[in-house]
């Protein structure tokens, strides 16, 4: 993973448009990281976004890779093709019924959960209900999450998957709401998963803060 203040224009390796603290790029930088795979990365200014961003992809929201035709736009995608390409020795495949219970989870956390932590994290915007209402209509994923680490350390058995990466960012979101109030909650065991993703060096790796000197 190279920064890289300008695009060139013979591409000769993938690159991706991202903002360091978006939950969905950075899900898409841990998988392309964990695969091993080479790539620049460009990282915008959400006031002002570069052309080339938004002459590949009107949509205007990060993460988008780019390799000579292919442009990919959506989070999941591009940790699909990742891991589709990986050059990793490690395994990063998922079994047919794990990858079931893996898109089942997914979906809830893209969708319904992901609806109720913004409502949570910008609880201002909406005053038809208190913060505490809000952080209760996410307990639901919390406690489906917190049952399956009551059994292993990771979403899906003991080492971590594409499910443990597509769905970290969100709760460290939810994590950062109101911090005290999660350490001192009954999550102990997403707590501790938490915690371990967080620590890791992939993680601390995609979050490195731009050089370019």
């Amino acid at each position: 993973m190279n920064y890289v203040e300008r695009l060139d224009s013979i591409e000769s390796k993938p690159y991706l448009f991202s903002y360091r603290r978006c939950p969905y790029a950075m899900r898409a930088r841990m998988a392309l990281v964990e695969s091993n795979i080479d790539f620049d990365l460009y990282e915008i200014s959400l006031r002002n976004k570069p052309h080339e961003m938004l002459a590949i992809s009107s949509k205007g929201t990060v993460p988008i890779l780019k390799l000579n035709q292919l442009v990919l736009d959506e989070s999941l995608d591009i940790m699909k093709w990742a891991y589709k390409n990986s050059n990793s020795s490690k395994s990063l495949s998922l079994k047919l019924e794990d990858k079931e219970v893996a898109d089942k989870l997914i979906a809830l956390n893209d969708g319904k959960f992901k609806e109720s932590l913004d409502c949570y994290k910008y609880f201002e915007r909406y005053p038809d209900r208190s913060m505490r209402e809000y952080r209760e209509s996410c307990y639901f994923f919390l406690d489906i999450l917190e049952k399956r680490l009551q059994v292993t350390p990771y979403l899906i058995g003991s080492k971590r998957t594409f499910l443990d990466i597509c769905i970290f960012p969100f709760i460290r979101q939810f994590m950062n709401v109101d911090k005290i109030w999660f350490d001192n909650s009954k999550y102990k065991k997403t707590r501790k998963w938490l915690d371990s993703l967080i620590g890791s060096v992939l993680f601390k790796k995609i979050m490195e803060k731009p050089n370019y000197s």
